[in-house]
């Protein structure tokens, strides 16, 4: 205590951290119950399809998503990143330079312990560029602006999806909940503050004929979502792994060496039960890789949008810091069971027998 009264500065960084948790408490959905609540935000509508990224199609037949804009620029980045880190290329790294060939360097050993020298070189750009890309898509998806921003999908259209969902058109417009912006333009924000006093459902927005002078009501549809937030994504992902993972299994055992592994008459009625299991088990790999990925990136930003509604300003930074090494670990894990897996197809069954 006396070295941290001795100490100025830490005691007014002290001072300044228990001050924003307060006013954080205070401002957030906690503190609305006690009639506070001046920070709090309408909570991000959660679902799990990726939405459009401008309202309608983008010309006839083809609809921009919000999770194809975010892996367009996933790309980019990785493009951009790779072009300044290899542009001044120097016998002795510094830099970007240098910390690209940290990771190369790290996943070249890794693959040659696991794989093998020979095999190593074949498998590691596959690895490499799936740790790059699912590691850079999941950072970006923490960035400000994120399922914050976007354009707002009226009142009026909810009600109607509602009603057609409904069949009979008389859909319960109390389970519809609203959120309210400011102004009457497409473009929408979840603003400090935003947060109606008791909630705004369907039913009222009709009762009172629309939600005021000056307001609107809708849901916020976002411009940007987190790329592997988006099922169709990971699932991509997942069968490029796969797909490859079985071309090198033809191209090194042939083809009958590698189908043997699944179609063994000459073992009996065990081997080809057992070949029908590894069938099975390269089907339950996909749906694996798939919602791995998914379920772990989906759940971190339905994390971070409920910590914010709960705690505006300061309780969403220490789950920023969890996000990003989830993000990096999540890479890691892909590019590894890839790994392990393109090893294992490349192997006989008598090589398998000798590992």
């Amino acid at each position: 205590m006396s070295k941290l009264l001795s100490n100025p500065k830490l005691l007014v960084g002290l001072i300044v951290a228990v001050i924003a948790v307060l006013v954080s408490l205070a401002g957030g959905a906690l503190g609305k119950a006690f009639g506070l609540g001046f920070l709090s935000s309408p909570i991000a509508v959660i679902q799990l399809p990726a939405e459009p990224a401008i309202p309608g199609e983008l010309f006839p037949g083809f609809t921009l998503m919000n999770t194809m804009i975010t892996t367009w620029a996933t790309v980019l980045v990785l493009i951009v990143g790779s072009y300044f880190a290899t542009r001044n290329l120097q016998e002795v790294p510094r830099g970007l330079q240098n910390l690209v060939e940290v990771f190369i360097e790290f996943f070249l050993s890794l693959c040659e312990a696991i794989a093998g020298a020979e095999r190593a070189r074949k498998f590691f750009p596959l690895v490499m560029t799936i740790f790059f890309f699912v590691m850079a898509a999941n950072w970006m998806g923490i960035l400000p602006g994120f399922g914050t921003i976007g354009w707002i999908e009226p009142a009026e259209e909810l009600i109607h999806h509602a009603e057609e969902a409904a069949g009979d058109g008389d859909a319960n417009l109390e389970d519809i909940r609203l959120q309210v912006f400011e102004g009457d333009g497409a473009f929408g924000y979840m603003a400090f503050g935003s947060l109606p006093a008791d909630g705004f459902t369907a039913a009222d927005y009709e009762e009172a004929h629309g939600a005021g002078e000056g307001r609107q009501a809708g849901h916020l549809i976002p411009f940007l979502r987190s790329a592997n937030t988006d099922v169709n994504t990971t699932l991509a992902i997942a069968l490029v792994a796969m797909f490859m993972v079985h071309f090198w299994g033809f191209t090194t055992l042939g083809l009958f060496g590698h189908l043997g592994k699944f179609i063994n008459f000459k073992a009996g009625p065990i081997g080809l039960f057992v070949g029908i299991l590894e069938g099975i088990g390269e089907i339950a790999r996909v749906i694996s890789f798939t919602f791995r990925l998914f379920g772990n990136i989906f759940a971190g930003e339905v994390l971070l949008i409920a910590m914010a509604f709960l705690l505006p300003l300061f309780g969403i930074i220490p789950f920023l810091g969890l996000e990003l090494f989830v993000g990096m670990i999540q890479a890691f894990i892909f590019a590894m069971l890839t790994l392990v897996f393109a090893t294992m197809a490349t192997l006989s069954h008598g090589g398998e027998a000798h590992s």
